[in-house]
């Protein structure tokens, strides 16, 4: 397999961490943004975004799909609930809201937080709501389904460490920021980062 990476992003983050998670071997390729929006990688990804993963079937694209694809791929490794149990629903459900919900108001807020504070305002607002399902969801428990890790778990906590990316780590309550950083203790998620060079390393 191989997982193709562009310069300043975070996502591939995300693939990478899964696949050392799972001791699996992958190639990595670090593309420059004009090599992002060649043709070749056109190929790969329509809108010559990242992560995309290339394995002997061809191309897959989204961080969730990738992760949660690359799971079903060595089920030993147990970060994807058996089919058809609600435990996999709820992955499917975290590893969905991760993407679609925590990290959207985090964008907008880092984007208009100087030329429009009072719509960052509102962003920052929304994102607090979205905090508050995941720590109602844990409550006191070290991960979201089940007990131990999963793609849900890889998904949330990196979706929730952009806001220190952004520079809004004061936006975590004091329980999801000891959730990101146990995560981020793990010997994979080291190899993972230190792979993925380009991220600077997490807010204290």
């Amino acid at each position: 397999m191989r997982v193709y990476h562009r310069e300043y992003t975070g996502r591939p983050l995300r693939v990478v961490w899964t696949l050392e998670e799972l001791g699996q071997p992958y190639e990595f390729e670090v593309m420059t943004h004009e090599q992002g929006q060649s043709e070749e990688h056109l190929a790969r990804h329509p809108l010559g975004r990242v992560p995309v993963l290339e394995d002997d079937d061809g191309f897959v694209f989204e961080s969730a799909a990738i992760c949660m694809h690359v799971a079903d791929l060595y089920p030993e490794g147990a970060m994807m609930p058996p089919v058809g149990t609600h435990d996999r629903a709820l992955a499917y459900q975290w590893a969905v809201f991760a993407p679609s919900e925590i990290e959207p108001p985090v964008v907008e807020a880092a984007i208009y937080n100087t030329s429009d504070p009072e719509r960052a305002a509102k962003a920052k607002e929304r994102f607090s709501l979205r905090v508050a399902a995941v720590e109602g969801a844990l409550d006191g428990r070290e991960y979201l389904v089940g007990d131990h890790l999963t793609v849900a778990d890889v998904m949330v906590s990196t979706a929730l460490n952009f806001t220190a990316r952004a520079g809004f780590p004061e936006l975590l309550p004091p329980a999801l920021k000891e959730y990101v950083a146990g995560l981020q203790e793990r010997p994979a998620f080291q190899r993972a980062r230190e792979r993925v060079s380009q991220l600077p390393a997490p807010a204290e």
